[in-house]
């Protein structure tokens, strides 16, 4: 019966996530909500929260030692996620979601042109979805209202770059605006499809952007935070709220001053790393050199988009070729690269479940010259192959599992099995030389040192200055790329620790597992459990690890 419990419990999550999270949905190939958009209103915040702890309430109740293995995983996954979603629900965030780089309008013109309307019905409710706008930016207005009566803000300099950002939106033609990206449904004539999309985006897309950014500049940007106080520390409740985001993204009950010394520690372990390789590649070992060099040299830059492109797509192949050698279990579904101007500097999008569309490791060539010729494959393996394409297109593509489990979101799971592909790709030799290792060590450097920064902003009170400075005197990051990245940390507070706890969470299971097993360890055995239960808690995932060497 227990089995038949969780069942029915997984099963609802499931239906209650794909109905809350409706643009998710369509990403993945469901069109139930198709012509949805989402609540964001504070009463359907408080209702989420509350559906969340029954979940957690009737998971909890089921003993797992009744459970076989992959239900007692369903129960971790579920509990983890419905648990830390209410507890961080309770921060109330949605105060102060004003951020240029990882905002709704932000990340919108990056989601629709990837949205499967495949047909007339999808594209109707696409035109649907998007004329109920001013609802969700309506609901967005009032919660940060409620914010600024409450001293909840962004940073002023944010928000204002955040209005900047709304008014190029606007002021753009609207032929030319990044909603016309929509794919064009089947049978459809073109023409009327696009007229169409030029009516939502004028009559009901834009009205809505300009109320928000309306709020923004009127009312946000006077009560926002100065930069001497971008850290939740700052807000009421902040060491809170502050934990409880760093338990959502790292699953572990860690303190933010061991993690901020950790990262202290992993800086200063990759210095020996870059003297060496910048010796053979710059002709020198001095590390202000090596930084400024890899910096600052055009020469060590890319001139135009479509060879950042070639080169991810060059890199992506390698990996392909190798990838049999080093996993048993390897994926259905293709991985492709693609251009794009907005988003994140890189990022992936899995495939849709129903085939519609591949993998997709896209990267943000808007600046070109912004992506050093050392980065690229060490990008395009984290975000590609062996990285997130493998890990995730597996996970959607395994049988006998709850639904929910094939799209679970566990932070440090993802990023860390990402970060960790970096250092797998040099043991793959997939590396091109060594100026491609430096790139290695560059990626290292940005992720250890966002257990640095994102602690002292958020626990020990930094200011945006020092975030920036200390990037910039520990890693060879661009002014630019460190500001980039600053924003974002202090947008999502406790995201950047996932990736560093989580490679340093994988290599410890796997030398464990190593030293257990002796010369019965098996590399493709251990990647294959690794990625054969879809996204897990690291508690989880270290006591899959033990159950398989011991096995």
């Amino acid at each position: 019966m227990s089995h038949q419990e969780l069942a029915d419990v997984a099963d609802e999550y499931w239906d209650w996530k794909l109905r809350t999270e409706p643009i998710s949905a369509s990403l993945i190939g469901v069109h139930d909500y198709d012509s949805e958009l989402g609540e964001f209103s504070r009463e359907a915040e408080d209702g989420q929260i509350a559906d969340l702890r029954s979940f957690v309430a009737r998971a909890s109740a089921i003993d797992p030692a009744e459970l076989d293995t992959q239900d007692r995983i369903t129960r971790d996954v579920l509990i983890f996620e419905a648990e830390n979603a209410a507890d961080v629900g309770e921060t109330r965030m949605a105060e102060l979601a004003v951020n240029h780089t990882i905002g709704l309008q932000a990340l919108l013109p990056v989601v629709v042109p990837q949205l499967p309307i495949e047909t007339a019905e999808h594209g109707d409710d696409f035109i649907e979805r998007f004329s109920k706008s001013q609802q969700t930016f309506d609901e967005m207005n009032a919660r940060l209202e409620e914010g600024v009566a409450s001293g909840r803000t962004p940073m002023a300099s944010t928000a204002h770059k955040t209005v900047e950002q709304v008014d190029g939106m606007l002021a753009t033609p609207v032929a030319e605006d990044a909603f016309m990206n929509a794919r064009v449904p089947a049978g459809v004539e073109e023409a009327e499809w696009k007229d169409r999309l030029a009516e939502v985006i004028r009559d009901h897309i834009r009205p809505a952007l300009q109320s928000f950014r309306d709020t923004i500049a009127d009312k946000v940007v006077p009560a926002g935070r100065s930069d001497d106080q971008p850290g939740i520390c700052h807000l009421p409740d902040g060491d809170v709220t502050y934990s409880r985001h760093v338990k959502q993204h790292t699953s572990l009950p860690l303190d933010p001053e061991e993690i901020h010394h950790v990262g202290l520690r992993q800086i200063e372990s990759l210095a020996e790393e870059y003297r060496t390789l910048g010796q053979e590649v710059l002709g020198t070992s001095d590390l202000p050199e090596i930084y400024s060099a890899l910096r600052d040299d055009p020469a060590l830059h890319f001139a135009a988009g479509a060879e950042v492109v070639a080169a991810s797509e060059t890199a992506m192949a390698k990996a392909k070729a190798a990838m049999g050698e080093w996993f048993g279990r390897l994926p259905k579904a293709d991985c492709v690269v693609a251009e794009t101007p907005t988003g994140p500097t890189a990022f992936y999008f899995p495939p849709a479940t129903d085939g519609t569309r591949p993998g997709t490791f896209f990267v943000n060539t808007a600046d070109p010259t912004r992506w050093g010729r050392f980065e690229i494959e060490a990008m395009a393996y984290h975000e590609g192959i062996p990285g997130h394409h493998l890990q995730l297109a597996i996970a959607q593509e395994l049988e006998d599992v709850p639904e929910f489990r094939k799209h679970a979101q566990v932070t440090v799971y993802a990023e860390g099995w990402g970060l960790y592909t970096e250092r797998l790709a040099d043991e793959m030799g997939l590396y091109s030389g060594p100026l491609e290792r430096i790139g290695m060590l560059s990626a290292d450097s940005m992720r250890a040192g966002r257990l640095v920064v994102d602690t002292g902003i958020h626990a020990k009170g930094w200011t945006r200055q020092q975030a920036i400075d200390y990037f910039l005197a520990n890693s060879p990051m661009s002014q630019g790329t460190v500001e980039g990245e600053v924003d974002r940390y202090i947008g999502m507070p406790g995201q950047a620790l996932s990736y560093m706890i989580g490679r340093l969470e994988i290599n410890r299971m796997r030398a464990e597992a190593e030293a257990a097993m002796g010369d019965r360890f098996d590399i493709k055995g251990f990647h294959d459990t690794v990625l054969s239960s879809g996204l897990v808690p690291m508690e989880t995932l270290d006591r899959m690890v033990r159950e398989w060497a011991a096995a």
